[in-house]
């Protein structure tokens, strides 16, 4: 009997330490910030625009973004790796347009035809009847808004984000989107962004014609070292903390093990900061570096391991902070 009501204990004290387990783990998420002087993670991976570093390709890119779309044409694309910062530029993009700008911003692009329309009408609050809509209904309902905006010395813009899972059908139903103009001026225009996989798919013959309308294209390419320096030290400073917190050697290894792609280079970033106030150390050096490489980067040494391991590899980070909330729980419980 008291066997029993022991591992009914034990049960108990396992779960009440997997659940408090995450909270500590967040805890320490927090704290960290205070240690090291920061107002705000200086490394997550949303794409927000106050943390955009300008480098001289982000510059381009964004100047290639704001010269299509001032321009007369139909179409601008950009492309680039994944993680490479294509949302963000986008988001900064967004936020110099005029006031008098509309914009339908469409996230989920694996859509039919009807389905985009009817996401772009979504987006711009018109109203149409779902269990009626036709292609022709949604088009006629999207060129009505687009003119009455350029009465009023408006401005449309349609932009896609991860273009390349569009459809050949869904990109020529676009560019029958872009056929509203006026003798001077398209009604509206639209942005495809998108991984490089999107270029390929442009080039196919069956849409030569929308290739021909993309005024401006721009292919964002990583960071270089240097940049990746000049990165760290700009979202550090954007979040509150002007030391330098990452060693040169340091900042080399993160550039090692990330080439320079900005969603990793923050997602390691920020392991090292956490793996630094565990350590209590003031200045990331190459040890803490290759110590978050392993927890927090899908694969730690490229072309180094069978691909078998690496495939395990990949599942780990993600699920590493929950099944070590747990192991303590569970560990806890038994020491009870």
């Amino acid at each position: 009997m008291f066997q029993g009501v022991h591992l009914v204990s034990r049960f108990y004290l396992a779960h009440f330490f997997a659940i408090i387990g995450p909270i500590i783990t967040i805890k320490s998420f927090i704290v960290y910030l205070s240690y090291f002087g920061l107002k705000e993670k200086p490394f997550s991976i949303a794409p927000n625009p106050e943390y955009l570093y300008m480098s001289e390709r982000h510059k381009e890119a964004l100047l290639h973004l704001n010269y299509g779309l001032g321009d007369s044409g139909g179409f601008v694309l950009l492309t680039g790796e994944v993680g490479t910062g294509k949302t963000t530029i986008t988001r900064s993009m967004l936020k110099s347009l005029p006031e008098n700008t509309e914009v339908a911003f469409v996230l989920n692009p694996a859509l039919s035809e009807l389905e985009l329309l009817a996401s772009v009408c979504d987006e711009l609050s018109i109203s149409y009847d779902p269990d009626t809509a036709t292609l022709k209904s949604l088009t006629d309902a999207l060129k009505s808004r687009f003119t009455d905006n350029y009465r009023a010395g408006g401005h449309t813009l349609l932009v896609i984000d991860e273009a390349q899972h569009l459809s050949p059908s869904v990109l020529e139903q676009l560019r029958l989107l872009t056929n509203l103009e006026t003798d001077d001026k398209k009604l509206v225009q639209i942005a495809l962004i998108g991984q490089p996989e999107l270029q390929t798919l442009l080039q196919r013959n069956e849409l030569r014609q929308l290739a021909q309308r993309i005024t401006s294209r721009y292919h964002l390419l990583a960071l270089t070292e240097s940049q990746v320096f000049a990165y760290i030290q700009h979202r550090l400073q954007t979040a509150g903390c002007d030391t330098a917190l990452f060693s040169h050697e340091a900042v080399s290894h993160i550039y090692k093990r990330t080439q320079g792609i900005p969603r990793l280079i923050n997602l390691l970033a920020d392991r090292c900061l956490l793996g630094a106030f565990s350590a209590q150390k003031q200045v990331i050096d190459k040890s803490v570096v290759e110590q978050a490489a392993k927890e927090a980067l899908p694969m730690v040494s490229m072309n180094s391991e069978p691909a078998s391991e690496k495939n395990l590899k990949q599942f780990i980070p993600a699920l590493s902070l929950v099944v070590a909330s747990y192991a303590i729980g569970f560990a806890a419980a038994y020491i009870f």
